[in-house]
C-alpha cells in the first residue's frame, strides 16, 4: 500500500534536494557549468547552460503554493532564455496541471517527453524490509562515503550514468559532507563500484544518485544501498522516503523500480516530463 504522503511534500523533497545539490557547488564550478537558479511560485527553476547530458536544467515543485498559470510559465521560460539554456525539463505532479496546460505548452514551445514515477515509502516499512533481507555471498560491502572518498564516489556516479566527469563530477563531489546529505557507496574490495545518496529535509529523505558500474550490475549493489539509506533515514528521524525512476514500458524491465518496490516503496503517481526548448531550434 502506498504511504500516505502528500504530493506537495513529495515534490518539494525532490525540488529542494536538486536545488541544494546544484547550487551548493563551489562558485567556480557553478560558473564553469553556467549554473543559475530561480525561486518562483513556490518551486525551483534550475539552469545549467553547459550540460551535454541535458539532465540538470529542471523546474520542480510548482503548483502547490500558487497555481500554475501561463504568466508563471512565461516567467520560467524568460529565465531560461536569459540564461541561454539549451533545453529544460519541467516536472510537475499531474494534479497541479491547469486545464489550459495544452494551450500553455503550444504557446511556450513545450512538448511531452518521457515519463517518470514518483515513489514513496514509510521509513519504518523500509527498515523492517531491510532487516529481513538475506545478504548474498559476495565480496561487496556498503557504507557511508567520507570526505576523502568524494572524488572517487563522484567519478563512479558520473560513469554509472554515462555522464561527463570534469566540472560535473566536482559538483557531485561537493555534496559530500554538506549538511543534509548522506552519501553511500558499495565497494568491491578496495574499488568503489556503486553510488547513491539522500537528502534529509522536514522529515523526508530524498533518494538520489543511484548508479552502478557495468561490471558489477545485478549483484545486489543498489538493493544494499536502498537498505543502508533506509536505516540512515530512520536514524535521522525521517518519516518518509521519496524517490523517482523511469516508468516501465511494456516489454521492458526497470531494475531500479523493482528494487524499490521490494523494499516497500509504492508508486504515488506517474509524472509526465515536459521539455522546453527555445523557439526556432
Amino acid at each position: 500500500m502506498t504511504a500516505r504522503i502528500s504530493p506537495a511534500l513529495a515534490e518539494q523533497s525532490e525540488a529542494e534536494a536538486l536545488h541544494d545539490f546544484e547550487t551548493g557547488a563551489p562558485e567556480h564550478i557553478r560558473a564553469a557549468l553556467g549554473m543559475e537558479a530561480l525561486r518562483v511560485g513556490g518551486g525551483v527553476v534550475l539552469s545549467m547552460r553547459n550540460d551535454p547530458s541535458r539532465f540538470w536544467s529542471k523546474v520542480l515543485g510548482l503548483g502547490f503554493e500558487e497555481p500554475i498559470t501561463a504568466e508563471l510559465i512565461n516567467e520560467v521560460c524568460d529565465f531560461y532564455r536569459s540564461q541561454e539554456t539549451p533545453v529544460a525539463v519541467l516536472q510537475f505532479a499531474p494534479s497541479v496541471l491547469p486545464e489550459d496546460w495544452a494551450d500553455i505548452c503550444a504557446e511556450m514551445n513545450i512538448s511531452a517527453g518521457s515519463s517518470w514515477v514518483k515513489l514513496v515509502c514509510d521509513t519504518e516499512v523500509a527498515v523492517a524490509r531491510s532487516e529481513e533481507r538475506t545478504e548474498p555471498e559476495t565480496e561487496l560491502r556498503v557504507g557511508p562515503v567520507e570526505a576523502g572518498q568524494a572524488s572517487e564516489w563522484a567519478s563512479v556516479m558520473m560513469r554509472g550514468f554515462e555522464m561527463p566527469e570534469g566540472d560535473m563530477a566536482e559538483m557531485v563531489a561537493s555534496s559530500v559532507g554538506r549538511p543534509g546529505w548522506y552519501p553511500h557507496a558499495v565497494w568491491d574490495g578496495d574499488d568503489l563500484v556503486a553510488t547513491a545518496t539522500m537528502y534529509v529535509r522536514e522529515g523526508a529523505a530524498q533518494f538520489f544518485g543511484a548508479a552502478t558500474l557495468p561490471h558489477v550490475r545485478r549483484l545486489g549493489s543498489q538493493s544494499a544501498l536502498l537498505a543502508a539509506r533506509a536505516r540512515a533515514a530512520g536514524a535521522a528521524g525521517c518519516r518518509w522516503l521519496v524517490a523517482e525512476t523511469g516508468t516501465e514500458a511494456p516489454g521492458t524491465h526497470n531494475s531500479s523500480l523493482h528494487n524499490m518496490l521490494r523494499i516497500g516503496f509504492g508508486v504515488l503517481y506517474e509524472r509526465q516530463n515536459w521539455v522546453w526548448e527555445p523557439a526556432g531550434r
